[in-house]
């Protein structure tokens, strides 16, 4: 799996993204998974044909001392479909962006 990992987070970093993911994010259906909704202008050819799977998100699984951002981009309805594929260049991007926002807001030193 393609994956985008902060470890050894501290008690008090772990509680300050996970109330960031909690403000921000989705929930997912288990506790400490979140969900980055992938913006439908970032989306590929083949994930904008198969408007029946979306919306299309990034996981975000919140552990006790690391998050874990996965770089594969998932349908909310479908579990397996072309249109399911590791992240692009642009989507890489936004959800990198969005990790460097979280760290800095919160401080992060991780």
């Amino acid at each position: 799996m393609r994956q985008y990992v902060i470890d050894q987070l501290s008690r008090e970093e772990r509680a300050n993204i996970e109330s960031y993911l909690k403000r921000t994010l989705k929930p997912g259906p288990v506790d400490g998974l979140y969900w980055i909704e992938v913006p439908e202008d970032l989306l590929s050819g083949d994930q904008l044909g198969h408007e029946a799977c979306g919306p299309f998100f990034f996981a975000v699984e919140l552990e006790a001392e690391s998050a874990c951002f996965e770089l594969l981009i998932r349908s909310q309805s479908n579990l397996h479909c072309s249109c399911i594929a590791h992240a692009s260049p642009a989507q890489r991007d936004f959800v990198l962006r969005f990790v460097d926002q979280m760290l800095e807001e919160e401080q992060i030193q991780a």
